[in-house]
Order: C-alpha cells, then sequence, then structure tokens
C-alpha cells in the first residue's frame, strides 16, 4: 500500500490527481488532518485522518503501508515521531519533499537547518529512503494576487534576486515517478525549473499575460521582515529573509538538470505556470 501525506498541500492536489488508479495490488491510503478537505483523489483511494503530533493517528494512518510520499511542514520537531510508527509499521520506503537549500553549505537559516534535521533522521531511520529538493515554488507568487487584484502592485524583497523556481506540478510529477518506479532508493533530487528569474522578471511576464501595466515596488528587510511576520511567526519571518539575502549573492539561480531527465521532457516554465493559474491574478 502507498501512503500519501499532507494531501491538501501545493504538491500533494497535485500528486494525487497523478497517481495511477489504485488496484487491489496497489492500494492507496490519503493521510490528512482534516480530511474532507482532500480533493482530486482516485475514487477508489482510502481517505483517513492523520495529524503528525499523534503517534495514535499515525500508527493507524500507516498499518499495511510498504511505500510513503513524506510532505510536513518543517518544525523543530520534525518527523521523529512519523519515522518511528512509520519504522514500527513496517514501511519499507519513504520519499520526502525537502528543499534545494540543504546541499548549499552556505544556508543556514533556521528552516534550512530543520530541513537537514529531519533529512539526517529520515537517513538514520533504516528505511529506504528518496529525497526531493525542490528550489522554490512558482506558485509562491500567488502571494502577489491580492496586491495585483487592488493596485496592479508587486511588493517583493531583493526583485532582481534570480531564482531557478519550479512548477510543484513537476515536483508531483517526480514524487509519482519515484513512487512508482524503480532504483530511486538512497538517492536525492534536486528539482529546478527551466530558468532562473526574479520577481521583476515574473511581474513583467504577468503584466504581459494580463495585458495590464503592474508595477514593481522593492521592499527592504525590515518591510519584509513586517510583511511575512502577517502570516509566519517572527522566526520563521526572519528565516525568510535570511533565506531571501542569500538569494541575492546569487546561491538560487542555478538551473539543474535533473527535472527532465526524471520526467522524460522539459521542465515546466514559468509563463505557462502563470497562464494556467491567470484568473487568481485578475481583478473582480
Amino acid at each position: 500500500m502507498l501512503l500519501v501525506t499532507g494531501a491538501t498541500g501545493t504538491v500533494g492536489r497535485e500528486v494525487l490527481r497523478r497517481l495511477p488508479e489504485p488496484t487491489a495490488a496497489s492500494p492507496v491510503r490519503v493521510m490528512a488532518r482534516e480530511p474532507g478537505r482532500v480533493t482530486g483523489a482516485p475514487e477508489s483511494a482510502e481517505i483517513v485522518h492523520g495529524d503528525f503530533t499523534d503517534a495514535r493517528s499515525l500508527a493507524e494512518a500507516l498499518r499495511g503501508v510498504h511505500r510513503v510520499l513524506l510532505l510536513s511542514v518543517p518544525s523543530a520537531e520534525g518527523d521523529a515521531v512519523f519515522l518511528r510508527e512509520a519504522g514500527a509499521a513496517g514501511v519499507r520506503h519513504v520519499v520526502k519533499l525537502s528543499a534545494a537549500a540543504v546541499a548549499d553549505e552556505g544556508a543556514d537559516d533556521l528552516i534550512t537547518r530543520w530541513q537537514r534535521r529531519n533529512e539526517q533522521l529520515l537517513v538514520d531511520s533504516g528505511l529506504a529512503w528518496t529525497l526531493l529538493r525542490p528550489r522554490a515554488f512558482m506558485s509562491n507568487t500567488l502571494s502577489w494576487a491580492r496586491s495585483i487584484r487592488t493596485d496592479d502592485t508587486v511588493r517583493a524583497l531583493y526583485g532582481t534576486s534570480l531564482n531557478a523556481c519550479v512548477d510543484p506540478r513537476d515536483v508531483a510529477e517526480a514524487a509519482v515517478r519515484v513512487l512508482t518506479g524503480a532504483e530511486h532508493e538512497g538517492r536525492a533530487y534536486p528539482l529546478t525549473g527551466p530558468e532562473a528569474l526574479s520577481a521583476v522578471d515574473q511581474t513583467r511576464q504577468l503584466a504581459q499575460l494580463l495585458r495590464r501595466s503592474l508595477q514593481f515596488e522593492e521592499l527592504d528587510a525590515d518591510q519584509a521582515r513586517t510583511a511575512l511576520t502577517a502570516r509566519y511567526s517572527p522566526e520563521i519571518a526572519g528565516a525568510l529573509v535570511e533565506s531571501a539575502e542569500r538569494g541575492r549573492a546569487g546561491s538560487k539561480s542555478e538551473v539543474d538538470g535533473t527535472a527532465p531527465a526524471l520526467l522524460g521532457r522539459p521542465a515546466g516554465d514559468f509563463r505557462t505556470w502563470a497562464a494556467d493559474h491567470l484568473d487568481a491574478f485578475r481583478a473582480g
């Protein structure tokens, strides 16, 4: 049996849409803290409650499972409880969504330290493992949607910093290929898009697609931290600003060829992703 966690998240939703139809020989179970929010799952998939802070719910969700897609929010607690229960349940292979920054020796922000710790927990667990390390998701630009709709403005930190952002749909497809394929155990896959773009570049492309004039407004570090604190804890906001500062030095601009090799096709570009999600940015 295959278990998909994080089924209501950005990648989890896309994974469900790409899974082959479950069979008696290859059943699928979907775990979510709020099962009622799960959409797009294969019709015959089993949908269950599971909470990373509740060992009993994890043990039940993992019963009879042999392969897991582990999509968890990086935190100080990490994945320790989940991996302990996975080992006790007889899970054989865990595919974990991590982050590209883990491989950057210069990255030492709080979120990256958590991601490294969680990766190491998996590697040390005795379970077979595969790591997916995507660069920033193209869908992060959805955080600009409100300001684009209301005043035709994108506000962001370090607007000319380059980032080889990736389409989360490609990450989901890569996850499904790893889960359903062979010879992926013990490997770490960096996943990027086909080109490095800045926030200014993305703003320009959105303006062309929307056929509207958009302006870019550069935030300084304090303004960005204040804006982020409206959505995250001060610690997480600080880590995100620190990560952005590292990106200004070019640490996120490298385009990697792993995604095309794994997918058997070119990685999706930002213009295509934006065109497919343009309604989110339209006014009215």
